[in-house]
């Protein structure tokens, strides 16, 4: 299982002035925004630690799969959530090559939690091949689609690694506020398979 980010959110999609405004930064200095870059990079590694504790996409992008075999013969649960659309699902043999499926075979059963694809029945994955999905995944293309809780608890753990950013390791857990607040969008799994 393989799981590849195609593209990544503009640099302007970062709510960096927001950041700042949380952290209560200075403005109307001359060097005024001397820190977005450093901002920019909290919000990037905060984003990272939100999506992977919850297996929620916040900024919308296009990501490529690969498994090497389906969940079951009518189903596939996807890897994160929300999912905006299935691109594309190919088969790829063991040299490498790649037969599209025809899009009206499958679809997607969007689910803030847990969205699947589904088909009548699902292609058969070649002997020692995968399949490969494309989908484009996120909340939305701006800050602002992702739900506030999200998007507070992102700001709080920017703020959190920007205030401990000159102690090594130290004090670089979720802080307890942040989990809560992530709390409701974690999948609980009982079978032992993700998907």
């Amino acid at each position: 299982m393989n799981l590849t980010e195609i593209t990544s959110p503009p640099a302007a999609a970062y709510p960096v002035r927001a950041l700042a405004d949380h952290l209560r930064l200075g403005t109307g200095f001359a060097d005024d925004g001397s820190q977005d870059a450093l901002l920019e990079a909290y919000l990037v590694a905060a984003i990272a630690a939100v999506e992977a504790r919850t297996g929620k996409v916040i900024l919308e992008r296009d990501y490529l799969w690969e498994i090497a075999r389906w969940h079951s013969g009518d189903r596939q649960g996807l890897p994160v959530a929300p999912v905006q659309a299935v691109n594309a699902v190919s088969l790829i043999d063991f040299e490498g090559g790649e037969t599209l499926i025809d899009a009206g075979r499958y679809r997607l059963r969007p689910d803030g939690l847990r969205p699947e694809l589904v088909a009548g029945v699902l292609p058969a994955i070649p002997h020692n091949g995968m399949v490969r999905i494309a989908f484009t995944a996120g909340y939305g293309p701006v800050w602002e689609d992702a739900p506030a809780d999200i998007r507070q608890a992102v700001l709080l753990l920017a703020a959190h690694y920007y205030e401990y950013r000159s102690i090594d390791g130290a004090e670089r857990e979720m802080p307890f506020g942040v989990s809560q607040l992530l709390a409701r969008f974690q999948t609980l799994r009982l079978t032992g398979d993700r998907l």
